[in-house]
């Protein structure tokens, strides 16, 4: 179904009840533009109860979330909007539990698979034009605003974006954030992290960034960082700028070799004070912030991939539906007070 008609069929279904509370309405569809083709998720606010609830992004390794597909959107009145950045190698499924959140607290929420970096395209040509990531961004946001049959639905004024990992990397450079491929040489010379700095050349970021770094979008009015990878590619001269409200959540145990004191630390003492909001979560790893998993998760997964159970691990305090709990609520509260100034 072609994305027009369907934001058509959504948009004309609008009812006057209240969002909050209401189910986790979901579509998807492709947007055809410019040689890179994104394939989006959407979940928003339904009480459209002819159609069955059913789980997405749900298999034997993962818990998913209850939705409606297609289902006819309920919004009362323009809604503000998230935008969501898997990390690397990952998908839209990873922060498909925050997107329910979201929703169920009146937001719509929109969602790409980067290509070249995502679970299922791995195309090393896609993953080397950093610089892509995020133009995805802001190319979904014009598709979504300028689209005639949900434009209405959208608060322009209360957009925000957040992304996971390298999904943090590609916001920050929405809000502001400028990439320096020496300045993150050298700090690799200073810091040796084979995750991180071996993904330079791979990522296209072993080579100069001149006229790569028009990247920020004033559109966006907040923006969410979680746990992010690649911070000290960005220019401190660059986050110094940076003028919208930044929440940086980070975790404080270390087991996918992003240590917070040369990631998220780096990144929020660069942001300017009055715009920085930082937490950290002791107990939650870098993986804490993906879907749950199920109690066989980690085992299956390790079989299959050897190494890759740590997805599954994290602090050995709160479960990982505690922190989402928690790390959802936060970030909520943060965006209320971050459109009300």
């Amino acid at each position: 179904m072609k994305a027009s008609l369907i934001l058509a069929q959504l948009a004309l279904s609008l009812s006057v009840t209240s969002a909050f509370g209401h189910d986790v309405g979901f579509t998807q569809t492709i947007l055809k533009e410019q040689g890179r083709d994104l394939h989006i998720t959407l979940w928003y606010p339904t009480a459209d109860q002819s159609v069955p609830i059913e789980r997405v992004a749900e298999n034997i390794a993962f818990e998913g979330i209850d939705v409606r597909k297609n289902a006819k959107s309920t919004q009362p009145e323009p809604a503000p909007l998230v935008l969501l950045s898997h990390g690397y190698r990952g998908s839209w499924r990873n922060l498909n539990w925050l997107a329910a959140e979201l929703v169920k607290s009146g937001y719509v929420v929109a969602a790409p698979d980067h290509p070249g970096t995502t679970t299922f395209n791995t195309s090393p040509e896609q993953a080397a034009k950093w610089w892509a990531r995020p133009q995805d961004m802001s190319r979904i946001l014009n598709w979504l605003l300028d689209n005639s049959a949900f434009s209405d639905q959208i608060d322009s004024q209360r957009i925000a974006a957040i992304g996971h990992s390298m999904g943090g990397w590609t916001v920050i450079n929405l809000a502001g954030g400028e990439v320096n491929a020496q300045h993150l040489a050298n700090e690799c010379q200073k810091h040796e992290n084979p995750r991180v700095c071996g993904l330079l050349p791979e990522m296209g970021l072993d080579k100069p960034t001149d006229g790569k770094n028009q990247l920020k979008d004033e559109r966006f009015k907040a923006v969410v960082s979680l746990d992010l990878g690649l911070a000290r590619g960005f220019s401190p001269e660059s986050l110094n700028s940076i003028d919208i409200p930044i929440m940086v959540q980070a975790a404080g145990t270390n087991t996918a070799q992003l240590p917070h004191e040369l990631e998220s630390d780096y990144l929020a003492s660069a942001i300017p004070s009055q715009f920085s909001h930082y937490e950290r979560y002791e107990d939650a790893t870098h993986f804490s912030f993906m879907q749950i998993c199920k109690p066989a998760g980690r085992a299956i997964i390790e079989e299959e991939h050897k190494g890759d159970g740590i997805v599954c691990d994290d602090g050995n305090q709160r479960s990982r539906h505690e922190l989402h709990k928690a790390m959802s609520q936060s970030i909520i509260q943060f965006l209320e007070t971050a459109f009300s100034r």
